[in-house]
């Protein structure tokens, strides 16, 4: 049993700043102190300064994105905006224009009352927890100097951000790769991908059916994308796709649906871009990170197959610190977030679907035919709401001594992760038992646990 718990930050969680639109915790007064703080961080040498600012499809992003604007305007840095751009478009296009630093304006799977802000350094990796530390005293600095009238920033619109990402997907690609002959059902779930996702597809020569591709400020994640694959998968089987591609509203995750209708979650896209891999011998110190939450059936199949495999703490921004501390190229987790370290900077969800689909293509093979690469252990996961007048560290610190008890009925093979959420005030447990009465069993008892402890 393990009991995970995140470093106490003011601001930021596991996947930058996240809350609810027009709150406390993610509004435009903060928006505009964390541009101000980030043009201060940043901004480095006498040239000029430039922040590369994307969002997906919110509403609040009418008032997050100005603010952030006026923030890095006022701090002397001038601003690109690219409207509408997946997460992973952000991060690779940081680093092709130059820019000082990126910001993605979009709280990726979650509903569209909330929001959030994810920065990028200028080689469009993630900040590291102690930039994150220091950010978070710039942005409660009241006093940072402003610059000059005459040497405030100006802001521009790139008109071609969805191109350039196409473009850049293209070129982590083979240029042999084409998907002439394969239909294949995107589905876009409202977000920042609804334009660039179904046109690299047609764009390679695939047939495009296209889902949720009609943002309107309320609609992303809605009954839609890879939380919510359902309409997918019955496209899939109605139109007899060769397969679907499930992003969500940020597209730096995916989940792709198979020609049978069942789906491929983050596990099994690792367990067949691994073996591709390794078979070709491109698989750097022939080693795999994935997470605590990661299934045990991914980790038994990779050892059959002499394949190591490390687990980070949950969140890609810890996966990507475990693979360039040890020069791993290749790491991701359940939720979709697989990480190409050799192709990209980011967890892309457009991406990890093309590897997939040029290994379809090499293979000749359909993605069913991967499907039953291993048998995954029964795992039940749930997250429990916290109540707003109580702090999820304080009750993971209750809850501990309570499931340490449980633990006693554990079996060598069964595990219990119990850890706090990155992003939204709840806590997430998942048990994983090759007994599946017992893991109801245990999920029942810790169910019950939490709601007392709730109260």
């Amino acid at each position: 049993m393990r009991v995970k718990k995140n470093k106490v930050k003011k601001y930021f969680g596991t996947d930058g700043i996240r809350g609810r639109a027009n709150s406390s915790k993610m509004n435009a007064n903060l928006a505009l102190k964390i541009g101000m703080a980030s043009a201060k961080l940043f901004k480095r040498g006498k040239h000029k300064h430039f922040v590369l600012i994307g969002k997906d499809t919110r509403l609040s992003n009418y008032t997050i994105e100005p603010a952030l604007t006026s923030g890095f305007l006022s701090m002397g840095m001038n601003v690109y905006l690219t409207g509408p751009l997946p997460t992973p478009g952000v991060a690779s296009l940081v680093s092709s224009m130059r820019c000082d630093v990126g910001v993605m304006i979009s709280a990726s799977h979650n509903e569209y009352v909330d929001n959030g802000i994810k920065i990028f350094c200028p080689d469009g990796t993630k900040l590291s927890d102690d930039q994150e530390i220091e950010l978070e005293k710039l942005i409660d600095n009241s006093k940072l100097p402003l610059v000059k009238s005459e040497n405030m920033g100006r802001a521009q619109r790139i008109d071609d951000a969805g191109g350039r990402y196409i473009e850049y997907l293209k070129s982590r690609m083979s240029s042999s790769l084409r998907l002439d002959g394969l239909k294949i059902v995107i589905d876009c779930a409202n977000g920042a991908a609804y334009k660039v996702g179904p046109t690299i597809l047609w764009e390679l020569g695939a047939e495009v059916i296209s889902l949720n591709v009609t943002p309107d400020g309320t609609n992303v994640n809605k009954n839609s994308g890879s939380t919510n694959p359902k309409n997918l998968i019955s496209t899939v089987k109605r139109t007899k796709a060769d397969l679907g591609i499930a992003l969500d509203g940020d597209a730096d995750r995916c989940v792709l649906v198979d020609d049978k209708g069942r789906i491929v979650n983050g596990d099994l896209i690792l367990g067949i871009i691994a073996t591709k891999w390794k078979d070709k011998n491109i698989l750097k110190n022939n080693t795999v990170v994935g997470t605590n939450m990661s299934n045990s059936g991914l980790e038994k199949y990779l050892k059959k197959n002499n394949i190591n495999f490390i687990r980070a703490d949950v969140g890609d921004r810890n996966i990507i610190k475990e693979m360039k501390e040890n020069d791993f190229i290749l790491g991701g987790e359940p939720s979709g977030h697989i990480i190409l370290n050799n192709l990209s900077s980011s967890g892309d969800g457009l991406l990890a679907s093309l590897e997939v689909l040029y290994t379809l293509k090499e293979s000749k093979k359909k993605l069913s035919s991967f499907s039953n690469l291993f048998k995954p252990f029964p795992q039940i996961i749930q997250s429990f709401p916290i109540n707003k007048n109580f702090s999820a560290e304080k009750i993971l610190k209750k809850l501990k001594p309570k499931i340490l008890k449980l633990n006693k009925s554990f079996k060598s093979d069964n595990r219990l992760i119990l850890r706090k959420s990155g992003t939204e005030n709840k806590i997430r447990v998942m048990i994983e038992s090759k007994d599946k009465n017992f893991a109801k069993k245990i999920m029942l008892k810790t169910r019950s646990i939490l709601k007392e402890l709730n109260k």
